[in-house]
């Protein structure tokens, strides 16, 4: 009997949080504090489909660098767009 747990895991999410930094680079007029951080990820994750895996706990999830060029254009999009909208609307 395995006692490795199975999760259900929204692998978009992973991707928003791995790119967010680099795309907040880009924009250093942006606010980047916690609270800013965590609206504008919501927010790209709300305009982006979901990407739901299953997975043991503890293994490794797909590399980023698998990702296809369009994937990752709307991943940069997506977060574009939040930081934007954050920037003129911070809840901070």
């Amino acid at each position: 009997m395995s006692t490795n747990k199975i999760f259900l895991k929204n692998f978009m999410e992973d991707c928003v949080w791995i790119f967010l930094d680099e795309v907040l680079k880009k924009y250093p007029e942006a606010c980047s504090c916690e609270t800013c951080r965590y609206d504008i990820a919501a927010l790209a994750l709300n305009s982006l489909p979901s990407r739901y895996v299953v997975r043991d706990k503890g293994e490794v999830y797909s590399k980023i660098s698998t990702l296809e060029t369009q994937y990752r254009a709307d991943i940069y999009a997506a977060l574009t767009k939040a930081i934007m909208l954050v920037k003129e609307n911070p809840r901070h």
